[in-house]
């Protein structure tokens, strides 16, 4: 059953207590406490537009890279921000929970992670009609290629080519769902409107053409993500991660702690793009790239991983994980 008080945990709004697996965050400040990152007097911390806040620290996460909406509880300019990731909440997608319910209910009385995954996939399969797409209302006679996309098809695709047709549903999904733009497609997304960003438009609208509901299949696999995350490990609020990378100049870094940072290594605070894989394997990470980006993922940002379901990504330590701001730390190998 689930810790006393939560209800579904991908579902519902709750404290996250500290992480005892990550015994300190270096990028909270030391002045945190001193003084509020939020410059608005209110409960709720809205990230300012003003152009005099844009020197402010911590920096805010930039207007272009954030939609004014999206379909979560809680908008892009704090979910994608550094203070999100010092002092995550959980994030629900709206109208998840209510309409899927009944799946939760099932898992809620099933103890072991590997006997819930199979429940997980057939109820897809069954809610979604992946197997039988003519339910969904696939016309007698026509190709059902398409109609056979599916978010293991997504996810498969994404790993195969980060920049392919899957690759560009995804984004696309983040996008919607969390209001987070993507910053690179195969070249930089960085000017809207421009060349770039129609390709991106075309691959994502060809790869949700003629298929089933597939942005929602992916709303119910990031809900299962989390609702597993809380039952399997309660108490954590983070887990640290690692990106080998070639050219890290292609980055966006918004600001570098000078006290922590070198000329090649040390701190920096990264706008990464709205999806990226990382690797819990810091070895795994240097294959990929002699710069290795060290990162505190909240795991309410984690969008799926190889664990969550038997056979769904080829590598057993990979972790999409959702963009914004981040502090990072670099080590070159």
């Amino acid at each position: 059953m689930l810790p006393a008080g939560l209800l579904h945990g991908a579902c519902q709004l709750r404290p996250i207590p500290a992480n005892p697996d990550v015994t300190s965050l270096s990028g909270i400040p030391e002045y945190a406490a001193a003084a509020s990152p939020c410059d608005i007097d209110s409960p709720i911390c809205r990230a300012p537009d003003k152009e005099s806040d844009r020197n402010t620290w911590p920096p805010a996460l930039p207007k272009a890279a954030r939609l004014p909406i999206n379909r979560c509880n809680l908008p892009a300019a704090i979910l994608g921000g550094l203070t999100f990731q010092g002092a995550p909440a959980a994030l629900a997608i709206d109208g998840v929970s209510a309409l899927h319910r009944p799946l939760f209910d099932l898992l809620d009385d099933v103890e072991e992670a590997a006997e819930r995954a199979p429940r997980f996939t057939h109820y897809m399969a069954a809610h979604f009609h992946l197997e039988h797409p003519e339910l969904a209302g696939l016309t007698a006679g026509r190709q059902k290629t398409r109609a056979k996309a599916s978010y293991l098809r997504v996810v498969r695709g994404w790993a195969f080519d980060p920049d392919g047709r899957e690759a560009a549903v995804l984004k696309g999904w983040v996008e919607s769902r969390f209001g987070l733009m993507p910053r690179h497609h195969g070249e930089s997304l960085r000017e809207a409107g421009s060349p770039a960003w129609q390709r991106y438009v075309e691959m994502r609208a060809a790869g949700l053409y003629g298929t089933n509901a597939l942005e929602e299949q992916l709303d119910l696999l990031y809900a299962y993500g989390q609702y597993e995350l809380a039952r399997q490990f309660p108490q954590r609020s983070h887990v640290r991660l690692y990106r080998g990378v070639n050219r890290f100049a292609d980055h966006e870094v918004i600001a570098c702690n000078e006290e922590k940072s070198g000329t090649a290594t040390g701190e920096r605070i990264v706008l990464l793009n709205n999806v990226s894989s990382f690797s819990s394997s810091r070895e795994r990470a240097g294959e990929f790239g002699d710069t290795i980006l060290d990162v505190d993922v909240p795991v309410a940002k984690l969008a799926f991983f190889s664990r969550l379901l038997p056979g769904m990504l080829k590598a057993e330590d990979e972790y999409v994980v959702i963009g914004g701001l981040y502090r990072i730390r670099m080590a070159t190998i």
